[in-house]
């Protein structure tokens, strides 16, 4: 293999050494085997980033909305010449598949384009003759400094959600990424530099929970948005909501599938596969919790599990993988005591991949697809989070039992119904909790255009990412009332 990288930091159109002397090292989750060593950036470095944002605010903010545009316009085409060396990155310190690696670029640049549209999407509007000879004007104007504090599961996608639009809309932009995975946005920042913004629109510093609590309560930092776990998330909210910052914090999830006795079994188990074991179950939008409603439960356990176990399990970069190995030995072990929690407290093990072993590949982070059936809503299993390839199964007696184990998950990320019947499908997506509903689909992912809903403790905040919501966090509206004599 070859020598571990040293991750470096953006600070003023500069590639900057960290001072620190304390790293966390990068593994490819599919050998083991160290890639990189994350530093963990001073309180100096973090300061220095944000200070270099603010300074850089006016000046940038006051560039034509078109001449940004054609920034982002350019980095588009740079990430779209990078794709292939994008991709291979994300599958290198993830794990992911290079076909799932490869749909979180094109995600990523699909939020990049809907950015490009800001001379249009930060127009205002207005009304004349409010009153007697009185003028009434809605103009929108940048904020100020933004950060991103981002996962290790998208580590392109969801910085992508954030940093295109901001500095697009004239705010400037502190990154700091998953310490397990900050190769891409090395990458990332690379494309960046060489599209040539001013100095200090868009930084990038390194680091773990000191670095993203320092920048929750620096002065400087006019608003915050994160993706990750849902007690993190609240602890993000909380903290920058106190010291005065716009948020946006989404949380974890426990998504549910309902199946409705009319369900298509063939078309739902492939849907299901994706769902359930796509990314080894490493995305907020994975299917964790199947509820059969009636009859169909018995024919689409045999076929799930029959499609679950002839799954591919492997390296990501190996053609013809299926599903890659997850985040790190933490996380295995993390996923297998889940399991383990699963039989003590009385389900039903149909499938287990505790045992998953890898042909050249003996201490990657493998687990093969699990699938425990006859799981109630009070288990652990049932009620929290695993992040891991995991399905949970349980046969319901009808449509309104379903919507009440929904209700009760504390969780609001996603659901989704699998039914032939128009009226059960209207009656879900109207009394579902959810902000991501998906009707004979497994992932309800919403493009750019539109926001990236979430609920109850799925999301802490006003304005989500994506869409119209994040123009709306990332501007201020200014109400200009207007007489002449």
């Amino acid at each position: 293999m070859p020598e571990p990288i040293f991750v470096q930091n953006y600070i003023a159109g500069e590639w900057v050494t960290s001072r620190s002397t304390q790293f966390v090292d990068v593994h490819n989750p599919a050998t083991g085997g160290v890639i990189a060593h994350t530093p963990l950036s001073t309180t100096e470095e973090v300061l220095t980033a944000v200070s270099t944002a603010r300074n850089s605010f006016e000046e940038w903010s006051q560039v034509p909305p078109y001449s940004r545009a054609r920034k982002i316009f350019r980095l588009k085409e740079l990430v779209e010449k990078n794709f292939e060396s994008l991709a291979r990155t994300i599958v290198e310190e993830n794990g992911k598949t290079l076909d799932e690696a490869r749909g979180e670029v094109r995600r990523g640049i699909e939020s990049i384009e809907f950015a490009a549209g800001i001379p249009v999407l930060m127009q205002g509007y207005n009304l004349l003759d409010v009153a007697e000879a009185i003028d009434e004007d809605c103009i929108r104007q940048s904020v100020g400094v933004f950060t991103a504090i981002t996962p290790f599961n998208f580590p392109l996608m969801i910085a992508m959600w954030f940093l295109p639009i901001a500095i697009a809309s004239g705010n400037t932009f502190v990154c700091k990424p998953s310490e397990q995975t900050p190769l891409t946005m090395m990458k990332v920042f690379e494309l960046l530099d060489e599209v040539g913004f001013l100095e200090g629109v868009v930084n990038l510093v390194n680091g773990a929970r000191e670095a993203g609590n320092q920048l929750l309560q620096e002065p400087e930092v006019d608003g915050v948005s994160f993706v990750g776990s849902t007690p993190v998330a609240r602890h993000i909210y909380q903290t920058a909501a106190y010291h005065g910052k716009r948020v946006q914090s989404n949380g974890g999830a426990k998504n549910i599938l309902v199946i409705m006795p009319d369900a298509d079994v063939q078309a739902t188990t492939v849907a299901l596969l994706t769902s359930l074991f796509g990314c080894a179950g490493q995305r907020c939008l994975a299917g964790s919790y199947v509820l059969t409603v009636g009859d169909i439960h018995e024919p689409l356990k045999r076929s799930l599990i029959n499609a679950a176990s002839k799954l591919i399990v492997g390296s990501g970069m190996e053609e013809g993988t299926q599903m890659g190995p997850v985040i790190s030995a933490a996380a295995k072990q993390r996923i297998i005591e889940f399991i383990d929690s699963g039989i003590v407290e009385g389900a039903k093990l149909l499938l287990d991949g505790r045992g998953c072993t890898v042909e050249h590949s003996p201490l990657g982070y493998f687990i093969g697809p699990t699938i425990f059936d006859h799981v109630e809503p009070e288990m652990k299993i049932g009620r929290e989070e695993i992040f891991g390839p995991v399905a949970c199964l349980k046969n319901v007696h009808s449509f309104d039992e379903a919507l009440q184990i929904i209700a009760s998950s504390p969780f609001g990320n996603a659901a989704c119904l699998f039914t032939r019947s128009g009226k059960y499908a209207r009656e879900f997506k109207y009394r579902v909790r959810c902000g991501n509903v998906g009707i004979n689909l497994g992932v309800a992912a919403p493009v750019a255009s539109f926001a990236f809903g979430g609920m109850k403790t799925s999301f802490f905040g006003d304005l989500h990412g994506q869409g119209t919501d994040s123009l709306n966090f990332f501007t201020d509206r200014k109400i200009v009332i207007s007489r002449w004599y």
